[in-house]
């Protein structure tokens, strides 16, 4: 009698498991696929963007929507590929970026903010709250 062949299925492999194989470490793999999702958010991004503005012959005219969220969705993303989408000032001495302050001119907004409010308003939501200077009440 004839053995049974048995037939081996080739599986074909999705995209996840092409990256698995071809990169053994799992933290090379999630910064890869880290990677490509803020690629395709991007991509998304822009995509509706250009949308917004662009007219398609014999479409009519289209809804505009309001650009900001997705705007912002697109210079966030940007932002994690180290790409600056803001204007740059034209004279850096004028900016008013907190990297630029000296520790002596923070002593003096420090020393101006204690003069114009000494007393500070503190709101706790969470309770009961005791602040004694004894012992806290043990449990029952």
């Amino acid at each position: 009698m004839a053995e049974a062949v048995k037939k081996e299925e080739v599986k074909s492999k999705g995209p996840l498991g092409k990256l698995k194989d071809a990169v053994d470490d799992k933290d090379e793999q999630m910064a890869i696929l880290s990677t490509f999702v803020r690629l395709g958010i991007l991509i998304w991004a822009g995509g509706i963007l250009t949308l917004n503005y662009v007219q398609f012959p014999g479409m009519g005219e289209q809804d505009k929507i309001d650009p900001t969220f997705i705007a912002s969705v697109f210079t966030g993303v940007l932002a994690t590929f180290g790409v600056e989408a803001g204007q740059k000032k034209k004279n850096a001495a004028s900016s008013g970026g907190g990297a630029n302050i000296s520790k002596k001119d923070m002593e003096m907004l420090i020393e101006k903010a204690t003069q114009a409010a000494p007393a500070q308003t503190i709101r706790l939501e969470q309770a009961p709250m005791v602040i004694s200077p004894g012992t806290p009440p043990k449990k029952a």
